[in-house]
């Protein structure tokens, strides 16, 4: 297993990896959120890594899909909040380090979406907040089925704005409201009833389930893969008419390319496509 850690922080004046990427197998990676002690929690330091990991990994040709693990007792905490709190004594209340914050989290969000690799959630355990904000944004995700996933800020003061936006496109509304509103903790099986996660195993097969998938897109072509992913959140935003003729003109472009060509061929010579990627 080849091993690559993304960026070293600075947390506690002591240099520790918090995204350690690794290659399990052939075309898939693995980013694993790997301070524990923390719960994973989205620092500052750990969004920069993050964000690293994925621009390195969407650039990276030897890689088709890309799968988002945690290390210790949670998947995610959300923001890290003593560092935002410390922060208050800051010029202006500490406006300056939230805003920076905030919108590097926003960035780290859209890397995934903009991602041409599709990204896998992998969730062990818990996932809150910007947590489960991360979970949503995902284009996959797997969850144990002891895993739990909320939208708490309302309890303490600070609504989930920004982890709104993620969980209202990807679940109904009254869900989200519901989810948003009250702050409660629900169950994995709850959360693919909702559409936030798409399969629950037990909590030993997470990593495996996950790799499974990452396995089959990877074996598709991966220009084609590009295509779709990015087509999709583009036509989901437009109205009706405005996203089929988007789409129409995705479809021809898509027909032109070589990958196309060979995989349209294969099946009707009934053989086994060769994909080049172009």
């Amino acid at each position: 297993m080849n091993e690559h850690v993304a960026g070293r922080s600075t947390e506690s004046g002591a240099a520790s990896p918090l995204a350690l990427v690794t290659r399990p197998e052939p075309r898939v990676a693995v980013v694993t959120m790997s301070k524990p002690a923390s719960r994973n929690a989205l620092s500052l330091a750990m969004i920069g890594e993050l964000r690293s990991s994925f621009r390195a990994l969407a650039a990276d040709d030897g890689i088709s899909a890309i799968v988002l693990a945690a290390e210790g007792p949670a998947f995610c905490a959300g923001h890290d909040l003593k560092e935002l709190n410390a922060r208050r004594a800051d010029g202006g209340a500490g406006r300056a380090f939230f805003k920076e914050t905030m919108d590097a989290c926003a960035a780290l969000m859209l890397e995934i979406v903009r991602c041409p690799k599709p990204v896998i959630a992998a969730v062990h355990a818990t996932a809150t907040a910007a947590g489960c904000q991360l979970v949503a944004t995902c284009d996959l995700a797997v969850a144990a089925e002891t895993a739990n996933f909320c939208t708490p800020g309302v309890n303490i003061g600070l609504f989930c704005s920004t982890p709104m936006v993620a969980l209202t496109r990807n679940v109904p509304r009254k869900r989200a409201m519901e989810m948003l509103l009250l702050g409660d903790m629900i169950g994995a099986a709850d959360a693919a009833e909702y559409g936030l996660v798409n399969r629950v195993v037990p909590a030993v097969e997470v990593m495996a389930e996950a790799l499974t998938l990452a396995r089959r897109i990877a074996a598709k072509s991966p220009v084609t893969v590009a295509i779709g992913k990015e087509a999709f959140y583009a036509q989901i935003e437009q109205p009706l008419a405005d996203a089929y003729s988007y789409a129409a003109n995705v479809m021809v472009e898509n027909m032109l390319r070589r990958d196309a060509e060979e995989g349209i061929g294969a099946f009707l010579e009934k053989r086994k496509p060769e994909w080049k990627g172009c």
